[in-house]
């Protein structure tokens, strides 16, 4: 999977959000899935584009009604981000080799509109431009931070290219 040899597990995909997202993912039993419903089902878009600093709890509930927080909101957008690369290259994620669990099968494909592509790629800017002003920053060090957001900064060009 190209995701998992460049982004995923170098401060993408390798939190308890990542964990989350993945539970999340496996459990919608769908081969396509909108960034709409992502949103929706996270509590994201009742943020309206505020990620930095969120006062309302994210959570997921699975359809055995278990409550999984997400933590930070940026994480879930850089995971998605990810995703959505590894759809834009492949097609499809592969949701055994993304949880490196063989009970798991089935490829998912992760789809936006427009507006969810500028949001995505303007949330990733902005976090690249900032980190330390994003509620993640208060469990690392400035030096990890400034990292992760090249990171992002990297993912986001191969996403959207430096025009955008």
């Amino acid at each position: 999977m190209y995701i998992t040899e460049k982004y995923w597990g170098n401060y993408i995909g390798d939190t308890d959000d990542s964990l989350t997202l993945e539970e999340y993912l496996t459990g919608k039993h769908k081969e396509e899935l909108p960034v709409a419903e992502i949103f929706s089902d996270f509590g994201l878009d009742q943020l309206q584009g505020n990620f930095r600093q969120p006062e309302q709890p994210l959570v997921f509930v699975n359809e055995e009604e278990w409550e999984f927080p997400i933590y930070y909101a940026i994480d879930l957008i850089t995971d998605l981000a990810a995703l959505l690369l590894e759809c834009k290259v492949n097609g499809s994620v592969d949701l055994q080799e993304l949880c490196k669990d063989d009970e798991v099968d089935g490829l998912i494909r992760i789809t936006t509109t427009p507006e969810e592509h500028t949001l995505i790629n303007e949330t990733l800017k902005d976090f690249a431009l900032s980190p330390l002003a994003y509620d993640v920053s208060e469990m690392d060090t400035k030096e990890h931070m400034k990292e992760m957001a090249a990171v992002c900064e990297e993912l986001r060009q191969e996403l959207y290219g430096s025009s955008r």
